[in-house]
């Protein structure tokens, strides 16, 4: 890579030819204000609050999109820049609705007002006309396009992130907003979500549905029993939300804030994780001896799901039929669970605190129910969750450790790395290749399937079986396995998960500023905490779960059996990509 001499602020930097200002100046240790910039995601110098001064220019660039060159000299912050930000910055505040107080990004987290702090905005200079207008509020997802700023950063998690794009820039000039196709509710489009969008928004025009009311009534009402159970993925992330360390196990201090909220029981989702192995690792060996349907495709991601709904209806036969393990868990909660403990499956209400905002419209399904119950009542993410613990006072940093309640508190290895992609296949391989040998292996660390890349392709050879298998995460990638598919590529076993990274970057998770998100892998920090619980985990297969045993023996008989395929298992439909949503309204 070619280098050039340039100097930002007196700084002399050499530096790779195919920097941009900004990158220069990041390695400087120079800040240069950004609100529409977020690495690889959307860099298209549309706000103009990083523009800076170059030596010979006229126009000030924005350092977000300008190349360096051999020779450059740049200052960020001459009075002529510090003006034009100030103005930049006013004129996007004169058509924001700026109802902080009451806005779900007032927290610390919101871009927009950390930059009129930054930039010592004391009073917006030109009074705009607010925009009015209608909420967007579906299952999942809820859009206020009057606080909306036009940065794109939702258009481009939509459209290049994810390949569905179902948003984008409609109207012109002052009448320019976000919106769907002909106006219609997000929830009308092909929309998955996935929640990427929430993820990448800098202010509150997008957020997750709110159901924490819900969930406090259940808690308040002396005739429920309130269930509680928590993914993998939030124990390495809810943290964060409390400035602990990106990625950092905060496993117990959950547990006991949980209690304190005063929900009667709480379970370990990773459990419904290693029920979910059980049953697709069965699946799995039955597809490929009884010559069933290949590839065999994941289903525990409902952003998936949905998306191969809309666009490879001809491959839903692929999907595993089993539920995702939260749904598992809450219909043995509401029956197994129920019977054993003599309590009427009626008053129990299972609340799944999940890092994805696609579990809410799962959730909802009516699929996802057993004997007229649905299988979960309230799913909330993990920000609701910090929500709720903030709003009675609860300090999560000073907590002592706890335990998950029994009988379904000692999960494995296997149910954790659930959270990053590749884990559901990892989990399953583990499992799998010790029925098929018929002896515990020492050797199940899958590590060709770990890591960030994009689509990881790898065969692994079990006993007699040769599988030729493939990992993807985000629906880009998505897209490209299953249109190699479509094309005649062969595979036997595929993990998709919606979002990249997995559900360690789920749309419900902690936000983090694009300072963090842009120069920081959020998603490989917060995968290190779910490996660490794994390789600490006194049991790491599935199959070994003493509860899951006990489940079995006791109630269920066997992995794929008539009672299994009547609790565990599912179906799903082809959708039109521009229906109406199946869902009541």
């Amino acid at each position: 890579m070619n280098k050039v001499n340039m100097t930002i602020d007196g700084i002399q930097l050499y530096v790779p030819e195919n920097y941009t200002i900004l990158e220069a100046a990041k390695e400087a240790g120079i800040s240069i204000p950004t609100l529409c910039f977020l690495k690889d995601v959307n860099e298209i110098g549309c706000c103009r609050m990083c523009i800076v001064e170059v030596e010979g220019a006229k126009a000030m660039p924005a350092a977000c999109v300008h190349p360096v060159s051999e020779g450059m000299v740049v200052r960020t912050h001459t009075p002529r820049v510090m003006e034009a930000r100030k103005v930049n910055l006013d004129l996007i505040l004169s058509n924001h609705n700026a109802r902080c107080q009451t806005c779900s990004r007032s927290m610390m987290d919101c871009e927009l007002q950390a930059l009129a702090n930054k930039l010592m905005i004391e009073d917006v200079v030109f009074e705009g006309e607010s925009a009015k207008l209608p909420l967007d509020i579906g299952t999942s997802i809820v859009r206020d396009p009057n606080k909306c700023i036009l940065c794109r950063r939702c258009i481009s998690a939509c459209k290049k992130i994810q390949s569905v794009g179902v948003i984008d820039i409609v109207g012109r000039g002052f009448d320019a907003h976000v919106g769907s196709p002909f106006g219609i509710r997000l929830e009308e489009t092909p929309c998955v979500n996935c929640g990427q969008c929430i993820n990448y928004c800098p202010v509150g025009a997008l957020k997750e549905k709110d159901d924490t009311a819900k969930v406090w009534d259940a808690l308040y009402d002396p005739d429920r029993v309130v269930i509680v159970q928590t993914a993998p993925a939030v124990r390495v992330a809810l943290g964060e939300d409390f400035n602990m360390p990106i990625g950092e196990p905060v496993t117990g201090k959950m547990v006991t804030a949980l209690r304190m909220l005063g929900f009667d029981q709480v379970f370990d989702t990773d459990t419904g994780a290693d029920l979910t192995i059980m049953e697709e690792g069965t699946e799995l060996i039955d597809r490929i001896r009884g010559g069933g349907r290949l590839p065999m495709i994941t289903s525990c991601s409902p952003g998936w799901i949905k998306f191969c709904e809309h666009n490879y209806p001809e491959y839903l036969d692929n999907l595993s039929t089993c539920k995702s393990p939260h749904q598992m868990f809450g219909a043995i909660l509401k029956t197994y669970y129920a019977e054993k403990n003599g309590i009427d499956p009626e008053k129990i209400f299972v609340v799944s605190v999940m890092p994805c905002t696609a579990k809410k419209f799962e959730a909802a399904r009516p699929e996802m129910s057993v004997n007229g119950l649905a299988d979960v009542d309230a799913v909330i993410t993990t920000r609701e969750l910090a929500s709720m613990i903030y709003d009675v006072g609860i300090d999560f940093p000073k907590l002592g450790d706890s335990q998950f309640d029994d009988p379904f508190g000692s999960a494995t290895g296997a149910g954790v790395i659930f959270g990053a992609t590749g884990g559901v296949m990892e989990a399953a391989l583990r499992t799998v290749a010790d029925i098929l040998t018929g002896q515990s292996l020492d050797n199940f660390e899958y590590e060709d399937i770990r890591g960030l890349e994009g689509i990881k392709i790898t065969t692994v050879e079990v006993a007699d079986l040769k599988l030729r298998a493939a990992v993807a995460h985000g629906l880009g990638n998505a897209r490209k396995i299953m249109d190699a598919v479509r094309a005649g590529e062969h595979f036997d076993f595929i993990e998709i998960m919606a979002c990249p990274g997995g559900c360690v970057n789920g749309g419900g998770q902690p936000l983090q500023l694009s300072e963090v998100r842009s120069w920081k892998d959020v998603r490989a920090e917060r995968a290190k905490g779910v490996y660490r619980e794994d390789m600490k985990s006194f049991i790491r297969k599935s199959y070994k779960n003493p509860a899951i045993k006990k489940l079995y023996k006791e109630y269920l008989g066997m992995a794929g059996g008539s009672r299994s395929h009547e609790l565990l298992h599912t179906h799903y439909k082809a959708r039109d990509n521009y229906g109406k949503s199946p869902l009541p309204e």
